[in-house]
């Protein structure tokens, strides 16, 4: 089940975004970054002797800017693209390697790093790509699965499948 911050398209090609508690923390760190240079314009104008204006015109400008930022991040901005060749990771910091193709994927593990879950995904090279899930507007779960069948459908593997009690 596909919620609206996950998005598929014909290709197969699943996009995930920021959850909306991350998207919410970046855009209240947008908003004190606004409020310090208020707080700088409001000093500067009053030693400047300069309009009033000057400060509401920032004020506009700053709330215009912070607007478009939490417009940004809850609908265009995506931490994990995956699709048939291979995935793509941004807005993680110390993630490692942002890109791989799946044949180069050597396997991935659920590990803890910092107190914080997360997917590392081993490359071939030596490499590795840490994605923290939490970060993530998707189930935990349902993302490790699509990793999964995406990393058995690169190695053309299917799904294991117990005998039967007549085989």
């Amino acid at each position: 089940m596909l919620n609206r911050t996950v998005t598929q398209t014909a290709q197969t090609s699943t996009t995930y975004r920021l959850a909306g508690s991350v998207a919410t923390r970046f855009v209240g760190l947008s908003l004190i970054a606004l409020a310090l240079v208020m707080f700088l314009g409001t000093v500067t104008v009053a030693l400047a002797d300069w309009s009033p204006a000057v400060l509401v015109a920032l004020l506009l400008v700053g709330l215009a800017a912070a607007s478009g930022f939490a417009w940004w991040l809850r609908s265009r901005a995506w931490v994990v693209r995956a699709s048939e060749e291979g995935y793509q990771v941004r807005l993680v910091r110390g993630a490692g390697q942002s890109a791989a193709r799946w044949d180069g994927v050597e396997d991935v593990v659920t590990t803890v790093r910092r107190g914080v879950a997360c997917l590392e995904f081993r490359l071939r090279e030596g490499g590795r790509t840490t994605i923290p899930v939490g970060i993530l507007a998707v189930d935990k779960e349902q993302f490790v699965r699509d990793v999964q069948e995406r990393l058995q459908t690169a190695r053309n593997l299917r799904p294991y499948q117990p005998p039967t009690a007549g085989d």
